[in-house]
């Protein structure tokens, strides 16, 4: 690989990236703390929340779950747990193997989850200064840079 690719590949820490990077840390905070007040306004905690949102794409093992949110199996266990505790989700063994425990949003649990996602508002009011076409050129930088960030293979 010669130097130019290098450089191209390799982002620049100049001005401009340096501000990008804390612009979009204050943006996480700001996602943050929103979802932290919006899953405390339905008696949840983030990490309960999180589980729920990665159940709208429907069942997922639990080791699946603890890899995603960075945790340890046990964790999740004990979130599980107080999610089944409220009729939020269900727990059984797969068909395919019995020894994987999937998870499951019950009805109670999709109805919870899709609430708190229509609650957050922290980005609706500043992406309505951007026109459709701006909107989607930065839905499709957002997504090169998350695939950039995934690895290859990945």
């Amino acid at each position: 690989m010669d130097t130019q690719q290098t450089e191209a590949a390799t982002p620049q820490s100049d001005e401009i990236t340096r501000e990008v990077v804390d612009l979009m840390a204050n943006l996480v905070a700001l996602f943050h703390r929103e979802y932290e007040d919006a899953a405390a306004a339905r008696s949840l905690t983030g990490a309960q929340a999180k589980v729920l949102a990665l159940l709208r794409r429907g069942p997922l093992p639990m080791r699946h779950i603890a890899q995603t949110l960075s945790c340890e199996p046990s964790n999740i266990t004990g979130i599980v747990d107080r999610l089944e505790a409220r009729d939020f989700v269900t727990r059984e063994a797969d068909r395919q193997d019995r020894r994987v425990k999937l998870v499951a949003a019950t009805e109670t649990g999709a109805a919870a989850s899709e609430e708190l996602r229509e609650s957050l508002n922290f980005a609706r009011e500043p992406l309505a200064a951007l026109g459709q076409a701006e909107r989607t050129v930065l839905r499709d930088l957002l997504r090169r840079m998350l695939t950039g960030a995934a690895g290859p293979g990945a």
